[in-house]
């Protein structure tokens, strides 16, 4: 039996606020809610940037699954210190973190902050995440009680967090067993602040499915008055012989948005923010999920640019670690079996042997090794001008590893530093088609130099324009 989740995800700026600083995230294999810290700059980025970080861990073969969620969490507020690194002025901003991993039949659970988890199990309702609030110590220490709880002046002072306050905060992690029917459901302080518990529990009991539970959560908050941002993440447990109303994606829509190439990976790695984008976009188009709030603001706008970047420099750095780990692995397997096999030969015959086998290995690593050259192809200069390479741009003393394919009249001096710098070096392709994807990107970049006249005024560019203006653009 193959568990899974049902799952929806709802979020509303409040009543008071201006933006939006929770995030929340639902998946078949992940639930997340994050509630920036709405007193800081930047709480929306910090849980946008937390939530984002996160979503990766969507799928149902995690490694590592009894630490992985912890460590990742623990990897996201590394990258929060990183962006105020980056820019001081997000100075002190932190974010709270709610997060449920399904693993075979357990659930991975870590929390920080006050936002809360509750499970509705064999018909009993129970609040599973403890508030790292000020209030709440007061509480286990038996100094309050629940009533003057509800009403102290700092109820809303958070003890711990994730940010740029604490190099390695403390998580609460838990793991529990998973039945099917079981329902979980995370939310932002915005609810449980003004809704009561058990109207909650009552709305979540009597919903028709998650996408009720989550959708009149919100609603009621709001009607009761919000002063907070509200989100919340409702998930159903459900096995492989049930069919959940959130499907993924057919094979003709996830067609119209191909995986991205080495080329795309590269230039995302190196910080592009439309690239970056574009990987963060394409991650989440091919899996079915619910993501709301700033994060959704982040990923589809562009708005919080500097989430979206450092979330898809990360991830495009994985995926071109994987491949290149993958590429490694293939190109070394032959030579694994090779070494595999046991020669047995007479004693005299060792070292000759030895001697003949390792002359015909370094010739044949040689041979391949240059034969296996001829397959790649690069972007690169000649005499200063764009063109693509077929070989690798190094060479072995006298001998020439590459030659040039295809050549172009575009100057490298007209391009921006940026590309002057990766053309200098040679930009590597896999392949032929993948080599003049690379050159065309860069011969579009170029023509944007070119001065294009309205039609009607005597063509469409100046004829005396630059060779590389009037240049078709390679196919």
């Amino acid at each position: 039996m193959a568990l899974y989740l049902d799952f929806a995800a709802a979020s509303d700026v409040g009543r008071v606020r201006k933006k939006n600083d929770d995030s929340g995230y639902a998946g078949r294999y992940l639930a997340v809610v994050a509630d920036g810290m709405g007193g800081h700059v930047g709480g929306d980025v910090a849980s946008a940037s937390t939530v984002l970080d996160l979503v990766h861990l969507d799928h149902p073969d995690v490694a590592h699954p009894a630490t992985t969620l912890a460590d990742e969490i623990q990897s996201a507020n590394i990258i929060l210190n990183e962006l105020v690194d980056a820019n001081p002025k997000l100075s002190g901003m932190g974010t709270t973190v709610t997060a449920l991993l399904l693993t075979g039949d357990r659930f991975r659970f870590a929390h920080i902050g006050d936002s809360r988890a509750y499970r509705l199990k064999d018909g009993v309702w129970e609040q599973i995440s403890r508030d790292h609030t000020f209030v709440e110590k007061l509480l286990e220490e038996g100094r309050i009680t629940p009533e003057e709880a509800k009403v102290h002046p700092h109820r809303n002072v958070i003890m711990r967090v994730l940010g740029d306050s604490d190099a390695s905060p403390e998580l609460d992690l838990q793991e529990f067993p998973v039945e099917p029917g079981e329902v979980w459901m995370l939310c932002s302080d915005g609810i449980n602040a003004v809704v009561p518990e058990e109207e909650t529990e009552r709305i979540v009991r009597q919903s028709g499915s998650v996408e009720d539970a989550a959708n009149a959560l919100v609603q009621r908050t709001l009607e009761l008055g919000s002063p907070d941002n509200v989100t919340a993440v409702v998930v159903q447990v459900l096995d492989d012989a049930a069919t959940p109303p959130s499907l993924p994606r057919t094979p003709a829509e996830a067609a119209d948005d191909p995986s991205p190439d080495t080329g795309q990976l590269r230039v995302a790695a190196d910080g592009d923010l439309a690239a970056n984008q574009a990987i963060l976009r394409h991650e989440m188009a091919n899996r079915p999920h619910s993501l709301v709030g700033a994060a959704l603001l982040a990923t589809e706008s562009g708005q919080i640019p500097i989430v979206t970047q450092r979330s898809g420099e990360r991830r495009a750095a994985a995926l071109l670690n994987h491949k290149s780990a993958q590429a490694e692995a293939d190109a070394l397997a032959p030579e694994a079996e090779l070494l595999t096999d046991e020669p047995r030969r007479r004693r005299g015959w060792v070292l000759p042997g030895i001697l003949v086998v390792c002359i015909g290995l370094l010739a044949s690593v040689l041979y391949f090794g240059y034969t296996w050259t001829q397959t790649r192809y690069f972007a690169g200069l000649d005499n200063g001008k764009v063109a693509v390479f077929q070989g690798v741009s190094q060479d072995i003393g006298p001998l020439k590893l590459s030659h040039v394919d295809t050549t172009t009249q575009v100057p490298v001096d007209v391009l921006p530093k940026f590309w002057q710098d990766k053309l200098s070096a040679g930009i590597p392709a896999e392949n032929r088609q993948e080599a003049m994807d690379t050159l065309r990107l860069i011969v579009l970049k170029a023509k944007e130099q070119c001065t294009v006249v309205a039609p009607g005024a005597g063509g469409s560019v100046s004829s005396e324009a630059p060779a590389f203006c009037t240049e078709e653009v390679p196919q």
